[in-house]
């Protein structure tokens, strides 16, 4: 992989999963409200973890994070609201949502140790 940091590797394989299933739900559910939402916040996460790694300071890194986990938020809610309208199967939903969550305990992590770090 291209970095050598979990939360952005992990962040960048889940963004490529959300690219997939805005085009899924575009194409096949013919859904384009919600799927331009997810795609917005599920992207945005990873977007936001890279760029706190270039902050420039500490509360620019920490200021990054949070919107990160924000962002991770509010794609857990969208993953779920899809699974609860059925709009994608169970199965999919649950794998996207598990890895939602493991990137916000990362977050949190992450966010915990460099608040403690100022």
């Amino acid at each position: 992989m291209i970095y050598n940091n979990p939360l952005l590797e992990k962040s960048l394989k889940f963004a490529a999963r959300i690219v997939k299933l805005n085009q899924y739900l575009i194409k096949e559910k013919h859904e384009t409200v919600i799927s331009k939402q997810i795609v917005r916040s599920g992207t945005s996460i990873g977007a936001n973890a890279n760029e706190a790694v270039y902050g420039v300071s500490n509360a620019d890194f920490i200021s990054k994070l949070q919107i990160s986990l924000k962002e991770t938020a509010e794609t857990e809610y969208w993953l779920r609201l899809l699974i609860m309208t059925e709009y994608i199967e169970k199965e999919h939903g649950e794998s996207m949502l598990a890895d939602c969550i493991e990137i916000k305990k990362i977050l949190i992590a992450s966010l915990k140790t460099a608040k403690g770090n100022k």
